[in-house]
């Protein structure tokens, strides 16, 4: 059996199991992709870690994806592996801003830092999880910096105020005015300009000789 065929087993197997909880399933890439219901999540990541077809025992990562213009605008990403049976699995949660996901800790004890990664970077929201708050940005954050319509620049900025001693946060102020730029090489539009030294070797700026001109005139 191949292996494209041997990851086609194992995904109906899943989807045949588990049912409803499926929503569709793909082979990419040597890799099986299904996508679940949100509320079933936990059901699923159990099957997948205890069934002996299956035996995802290892949660390598948990992540978000922001598509702003659907309606469900995350996608919930777990990443698992099979060390027993050598094949990888992506389970994807589609879910909206204010939806609420349950956690995999009790399933995955790995699960725990990357829920709250997730809850950091996108705001998303594991139902379950015991200590969900930020990881990555400091406790004072605004926002979750991995939105697309987060800016830039962010919301406010942090330094240490020698006057009260301690660290404040202030308004994002850009010192720098907009600059629109033309993408001109600074060395294009210059070949009647010699630099500093050229005139002892002779060297143009585009490295000809001066002795070359003249013979390519001659020509």
């Amino acid at each position: 059996m191949s292996t494209n065929e041997s990851l086609i087993d194992v995904a109906e197997h899943v989807a045949e199991s588990l049912g409803g909880a499926i929503v569709s399933h793909e082979i990419i890439k040597d890799e099986v992709i299904l996508t679940a219901q949100a509320s079933e999540i936990s059901r699923v990541l159990q099957f997948l870690r205890d069934d002996i077809e299956c035996q995802f025992k290892m949660l390598i990562s948990i992540c978000g994806v922001d598509y702003p213009e659907r309606e469900k605008r995350f996608d919930v990403v777990y990443n698992l592996l099979s060390l027993t049976q050598n094949n990888r699995m992506r389970v994807k949660l589609h879910v909206t801003e204010d939806e609420l996901v349950p956690t995999a800790t009790k399933i995955f004890s790995t699960a725990g830092w990357f829920e709250r990664e997730a809850w950091d970077m996108y705001g998303i929201y594991f139902d379950g999880h015991t200590d969900l708050r930020r990881i990555l940005t400091d406790y004072g954050f605004e926002g979750h910096p991995l939105r697309k319509d987060f800016p830039l620049t962010g919301h406010v900025e942090l330094r240490y105020d020698e006057e009260q001693r301690r660290v404040v946060y202030e308004p994002v102020h850009l010192t720098q005015d907009f600059r629109t730029f033309d993408y001109l090489s600074p060395w294009e539009g210059m070949t009647d300009i010699q630099l500093p030294g050229d005139e002892k070797s002779g060297t143009s700026l585009h490295g000809w000789k001066e002795s070359d001109k003249s013979v390519k005139g001659a020509k």
